[in-house]
């Protein structure tokens, strides 16, 4: 029997193994390894949160789910992920010590509490007095009538005191703070840097701490509990949206525990202590580690000054032919044009808001708004066309899964400022990323929007690599309105003459694009399929595509993360290459393009073939009708696949295998894709 699907938590996993081999990786600079580190530990805690979470749910429940989970059950599936995560913990501590060896050869040098000399003691006995004894939580716990609750992503001190009266044990939390940096900067002595943890600051400090307490002896090793972290939306009637979900992520912190990792020097008493008290059983996730865990804050490791250990910065570049400078909107009135981030500057989508919010002729702004940064100078923009009297629309997605604390503060701030707000539609996300303003112009109104892959966050365009379309296409704007129409009135489906929407109409239209290759395939026609998204997980396109494969189509899969189609099985996927790229930016954008017998058809996405963005969001692909954008994107998708030093194929043994070189240059796809940016530049100014 042929397997014809990898099991999607698997896939996940490979794909934070594929992050994990970057922190490994020692032709990458070694702050920025430390940083891989980080966000391979992140990227586990949200999927605990939430995958891991919900297959014990599904398991706990007794039923098997093999028809959901790719003919694996449930329970066998929580026991498959344990040993593999157990495995890339073990495998992520070794990496941290062989970083921590190599700093040492750049005179850095991560210590701990037994390694300080009197003048490090003396610094941070004042550092803990002054900044973290105010700051710090600390319960005894044996007399509590009830357990207190353990926050989840918090990291703790699990604390053990042998009084001297009778040698009675008490035992102790201390919650590490995180209004403070946790890695403590200590001054420099000879050209050495030394950086301490902020548990190990605590740990020098016990004495002071339980100097009430007569004890012979005090251990303190790190604990973390992982909860789980789906939302609970009630039905009454009576509380708004916002309050719902405020409510609901308020009782997320109290979600069952899914995985709790320990320090593995933890004396066994003490661990069991707290295993008892927090009631861990045998089918949760409990999982040895090291001395420390919290890893992913290693992500805002302090750089000491040394940009020589990071990846160099590249400045984001211009769009050829649009100035920040200039009028955005007199010029796409002529044509349309692409930003690619961050190899080009996200400014262009906030001034774009800007000058909306400011120009007289401005009449209204409907908007999308999924993730946001912290300070996000698109929200300063949609308030400030408020005031001067723009009609603002946003339609916010509270249900934004980890942002939704900070996607209800933004809602109360616009909704102050007189801006109407949409909160989606009852069992569906809003994960579109869409924008249209009308203005009126002599006697007519004239639309103008962007329609883009990612989400409109200053932060995390610095590093996702998204595309946006800037258009004044009048029927393209009119869909986008009809969306907005969907939000307002959704028992009523629309017609979308150019637009493909989810969840009406995004699985047939691919499937039909997919139909057509297989079509041109046995006509002899020529005929390709080049797809670049995040995840691949819906069998019944996967189906499709090995449908299109068997008809002799040649397909190409970049896929970032989950990939569930297994490339290259004889007779069944033989014409279908995947590969990862993983590298110092995260590959975001959703690129699909169909060869069509000579005459290409490219569309950009916000959705991923999986069923939840097929079926259960609001999604919105574009069609590029603009030739020059459309090579544009075709040579975005080409300079990936020939990458082969980030490149990782897909396979059924989830192996990570890099792509092989047979013997061409090394050819790195991201830093090509900024000099091809950079080349676009170069044309147009000699042109000039």
């Amino acid at each position: 029997m042929i397997h014809k699907y990898i099991d999607r938590e698997k896939s996940w996993l490979a794909f934070n193994a594929r992050v994990l081999q970057e922190a490994a990786d020692d032709s990458v600079p070694l702050l920025d390894r430390l940083r891989f580190l980080g966000i391979f530990s992140n990227n586990l805690d949200e999927f605990f949160r939430v995958r891991f979470a919900a297959i014990r749910r599904l398991s706990l429940s007794g039923i098997s789910g093999e028809k959901y989970l790719g003919g694996v059950s449930a329970q066998q599936l929580v026991k498959e992920i344990t040993e593999i995560v157990i495995e890339h913990q073990a495998e992520s501590l070794n990496i941290l010590n062989e970083i921590e060896s190599q700093l040492q050869k750049e005179n850095i040098y991560i210590i701990n509490e037994n390694d300080l000399d009197k003048d490090q003691e003396n610094y941070l006995k004042d550092f803990f007095i002054q900044r973290v004894s105010p700051e710090l939580v600390t319960i005894i716990l044996n007399d509590l009538a009830e357990f207190p609750l353990l926050k989840d992503t918090f990291g703790y001190l699990a604390v053990k005191l042998v009084m001297k009266k009778e040698e009675e044990v008490r035992y102790a939390v201390i919650e590490i703070p995180k209004t403070i940096n946790r890695f403590v900067v200590l001054p420099s002595k000879n050209e050495k840097q030394y950086v301490i943890l902020l548990d190990d600051v605590i740990r020098q400090n016990l004495s002071s701490i339980f100097n009430i307490f007569s004890y012979q002896s005090i251990s303190a090793h790190m604990i973390k509990i992982t909860r789980d972290a789906s939302l609970d939306i009630d039905s009454d009637l009576s509380k708004s949206m916002i309050e719902k979900i405020a409510l609901s992520v308020k009782d997320r912190r109290i979600g069952e525990p899914v995985r709790f990792i320990y320090d593995q020097e933890i004396e066994e008493d003490t661990l069991n202590f707290f295993l008892d008290k927090m009631h861990i059983v045998s089918t949760d996730s409990i999982i040895p580690g090291g001395r420390y865990h919290n890893r992913r804050d290693y992500m805002d490791f302090p750089n000491l000054g040394r940009f020589d250990l990071l990846y160099k910065s590249n400045v984001p570049l211009p769009i050829p032919g649009l100035s920040l400078e200039g009028s955005m909107l007199e010029k796409i009135s002529e044509k349309d044009y692409l930003l690619n981030a961050p190899y080009q500057s996200f400014s262009y989508l906030t001034k774009f808001l800007r000058e909306a919010a400011l120009d007289p002729k401005v009449l209204s702004i409907k908007i999308t708004l999924y993730r946001l940064a912290k300070n996000s100078q698109i929200i300063s923009s949609l308030i400030n066309a408020a005031k001067n009297g723009k009609k603002v629309t946003v339609q916010i997605e509270l249900q934004a899964r980890f942002d939704e604390a900070s996607n209800i503060s933004y809602a109360e701030q616009m909704k102050t400022e007189g801006i109407e707000l949409i909160f989606g539609i009852k069992g569906l996300k809003v994960h579109s990323k869409i924008c249209v303003i009308e203005r009126q112009e002599k006697d007519k109104i004239k639309r103008y929007g962007f329609v883009s892959t990612g989400n409109f966050n200053e932060s995390t365009a610095k590093v996702y690599t998204d595309v946006t379309l800037f258009t004044s296409h009048q029927q393209i704007l009119k869909d986008i309105n009809k969306i907005f129409d969907f939000f307002d009135v959704n028992y009523r489906v629309h017609r979308y003459k150019h637009l493909i929407v989810s969840p009406h109409y995004t699985r047939s239209k691919f499937v039909k694009l997919i139909d057509r290759e297989i079509t041109h395939a046995l006509a002899g026609r020529k005929t390709y399929i080049k797809l670049k998204m995040n995840s691949l997980s819906d069998f019944e396109m996967i189906d499709k595509l090995y449908q299109a494969s068997k008809a002799g189509v040649k397909i190409q899969l970049e896929v970032r993360g989950i990939c569930s189609l297994i490339p290259g099985i004889p007779g069944l996927s033989e014409n279908i290459e995947a590969i990862s790229i993983v590298d110092n930016y995260l590959e975001h954008s959703r690129v699909y393009i169909f060869g069509n017998a000579g005459i290409p058809e490219v569309y950009i996405s916000s959705a991923d073939f999986m069923r939840r963005n097929l079926d259960a969001r609001v999604e919105v692909t574009c069609p590029i009708y603009d030739q020059d954008i459309k090579n544009e994107l075709i040579d975005h998708f080409d300079l990936g696949w020939k990458g082969n030093v980030k490149a990782r194929y897909h396979s059924k043994n989830l192996d990570n295998n890099y792509k092989q070189r047979n013997g061409e240059p090394l050819f790195r796809a991201q830093i090509e894709t900024y000099k091809y940016y950079q080349n676009k530049l170069e044309v147009i100014t000699e042109e000039a």
